[in-house]
């Protein structure tokens, strides 16, 4: 009897330890591809120093065991934890990208078509397109606005870790900080900003008559099954009804997506169906990145597709060096990796405070701000079309009328219009051991404006 209570002990710590091992070993791409990827980011576009994005943004869960190697001179960082390595490589004009299922010399022969440059040179013109600040008085309370600037960025009297500050008050720029190793040049992460310049880009498909967002989803793997009834809008309001999970902090879609497949929308869209479209509203980066390969599938060769975003959306906004990064397959990660400096994000929420219209030009068509901002059915007044809304009142602080463009790690574009104000905030406050207190934040800085 004695025996065979040992034996089952013994099967069963060899059992558990066998399981424990498959676990760990499902989770060494997600932990070191996280790592290397964020941070062959951080230092070959955001030029930041490897040892402090690693005290800062790579130190939580497993990713701060993780030994990172950067090699300036490939451009590549390599990471390495317990017998799992990820490689992720630096490309001019296609950013970073983490090496998975493909050869890394056979990537970096594919070149980005550099005839996105824009025609101006932004330190030696006027804002909103270019640097040159003009007379920053729009009847703000400036002391008191720069008393929360100090709060924030110095005594973080609201939580979280943020970067960089700005506050555009009626057009012009009437706040703005960095911490001391950033600047106004620094291109900062968006994450899941990067959701709403998928929106900006489809607008601008639909005003040049590429696409119609009405119209089921032209893809061919849907068309035997219900799947097929699912349309652009759906994925863009996130009622597509595809199955996901959302969640960062474990082995989950998401994560899957990001750090193991080559394919994001092509893992995406082979999800089954699991609420009928447009009955059912739920967080989905899946979903925008299979919008980003629908938007791709409309032009004939790639170097159309790359230029696009430039050509009709960041070089007229005022974001010529903003970094929209691509996934192992190419297509453009616009559930999560856009790079551009703290002034862009300002530029872009501009673009939507002004009814898609800057700098006299209209960019977005007619009437597509108000699409965006129309409550997704089942999202309780919280979400629109790939930007978030406060008709819920989420932030019971701030106007009804504000909607937003909101990253995993605290990155924020807060749009008033009825206060005609734009807040960016940027930089590393997870939740929720370092959640930022917005609606703190925003009823301060919006007691500070007189009318």
């Amino acid at each position: 009897m004695k025996k065979r209570i040992i034996r089952f002990v013994g099967f069963a710590i060899i059992a558990c330890f066998t399981c424990g091992v498959i676990y760990i070993n499902s989770l060494l791409p997600i932990i070191t591809g996280y790592s290397s990827k964020y941070l062959c980011s951080a230092v070959f576009i955001s030029n930041r120093i490897p040892g402090d994005v690693e005290a800062a943004d790579l130190r939580f869960s497993f990713v701060q065991y993780v030994k990172n190697t950067v090699d300036y001179k490939n451009k590549s960082v390599t990471s390495r934890f317990l017998w799992g390595h990820s490689k992720s490589i630096y490309r001019d004009g296609f950013g970073s990208t983490l090496l998975r299922d493909v050869d890394e010399v056979v990537l970096r022969e594919i070149k980005f078509p550099f005839l996105t440059t824009s025609n101006y040179f932004q330190d030696t013109i006027a804002w909103p397109l270019g640097n040159i600040i003009p007379e920053n008085n729009t009847g703000i309370d400036k002391t008191a606005l720069n008393n929360i600037t100090d709060k924030l960025m110095i005594h973080k009297s609201y939580n979280g870790n943020a970067y960089a500050f700005l506050v555009i008050h009626k057009g012009i720029p009437v706040a703005e900080q960095y911490k001391p190793e950033f600047n106004a040049k620094t291109r900062f992460l968006s994450w899941s900003m990067a959701k709403s310049f998928t929106n900006a880009l489809a607008g601008i498909m639909v005003k040049d008559g590429k696409l119609d967002i009405q119209k089921p989803a032209d893809i061919s793997d849907w068309q035997k099954d219900d799947r097929k009834k699912i349309t652009i809008n759906n994925l863009m309001q996130m009622q597509s009804g595809l199955q996901w999970t959302e969640e960062y902090g474990n082995r989950s879609d998401v994560t899957l997506m990001l750090y193991v497949k080559k394919d994001f929308a092509g893992y995406a869209l082979k999800k089954p169906l699991e609420f009928r479209a447009g009955s059912h509203w739920y967080y989905s980066s899946g979903s925008a990145n299979i919008v980003n390969y629908l938007l791709r599938k409309q032009f004939k060769e790639d170097s159309a597709y790359y230029t696009y975003a430039f050509t009709r959306l960041f070089n007229k906004i005022g974001m010529p060096n903003a970094i929209f990064e691509v996934d192992p397959a190419g297509t453009q990660v616009g559930s999560s990796y856009i790079y551009a400096t703290a002034r862009d994000y300002a530029r872009f929420g501009l673009l939507y405070l002004h009814d898609g219209i800057f700098n006299g030009e209209r960019i977005l068509p007619e009437g597509w701000v108000s699409y965006t901002t129309t409550p997704s059915a089942h999202s309780n007044g919280g979400y629109g079309s790939f930007f978030w809304l406060n008709k819920g009142k989420y932030y019971p602080s701030a106007p009804e009328d504000m909607y937003s463009c909101n990253g995993h790690n605290g990155q924020r574009i807060f749009i008033i219009p009825s206060k005609d104000i734009v807040i960016v905030v940027i930089g590393y406050s997870p939740k929720p051991e370092g959640g930022m207190n917005f609606d703190l934040l925003l009823k301060d800085i919006l007691r500070t404006i007189s009318n």
